[in-house]
């Protein structure tokens, strides 16, 4: 289970990690552009992720996931302004998140918590999260692939690399590592 614990930390940073490179990709207008008037920006998108985060994370050994003074519906103005306050929304979150896991032990993963009075394990409830977050990050890189367009870098395999790719995988001795670790 310590494994567990490891891995979802590697896999929270990879997520946090795919998300800049793709704020790194646009310029800062494009982070508050909408494609239609009901979709989501990134910078809406971060706004609420801080906010779940925030949420989730502050105490969550001890009260439940959706504070009290969680206001979710007003995560989705889109009212962030400029890419230094974007990023420190973003930080901020996954400082809460990373504070809250990184101190865990195994003998913390069974422990039951609550979210809007539903019980979780805290390992059902990093689960939870690890789907929650890279579904919102893969929100925020499709929008950064569409607003770059020809300029977007690939953060995966690029197109028509996918060869030489596993050749260069397959060239080296089976091991147990995380994914993660030769990005």
């Amino acid at each position: 289970m310590n494994d567990f614990l490891s891995s979802s930390i590697k896999q929270f940073q990879y997520y946090k990690s795919l998300g800049e490179k793709t704020f790194a990709q646009i310029p800062e207008e494009k982070l508050f552009w909408k494609c239609t008037k009901e979709s989501n920006s990134i910078s809406t998108i971060v706004k609420h992720i801080h906010g779940n985060m925030m949420s989730r994370w502050t105490d969550f050994l001890t009260t439940d996931g959706e504070k009290n003074w969680r206001k979710r519906d007003e995560e989705f103005d889109n009212d962030i302004k400029t890419k230094e306050e974007l990023l420190a929304k973003w930080n901020e979150g996954w400082e809460c998140l990373f504070s809250a896991i990184s101190p865990l032990t195994e003998s913390d993963l069974n422990k039951e918590i609550y979210i809007r009075n539903m019980g979780h394990s805290v390992a059902e409830a990093i689960n939870r999260q690890l789907a929650h977050y890279p579904y919102h990050v893969g929100q925020i890189v499709f929008i950064g692939k569409m607003v770059a367009d020809k300029n977007w870098e690939s953060l995966s395999i690029a197109k028509g690399s996918s060869k030489e790719y596993n050749e260069e995988k397959f060239s080296k001795p089976k091991r147990k590592e995380h994914f993660t670790g030769d990005l």
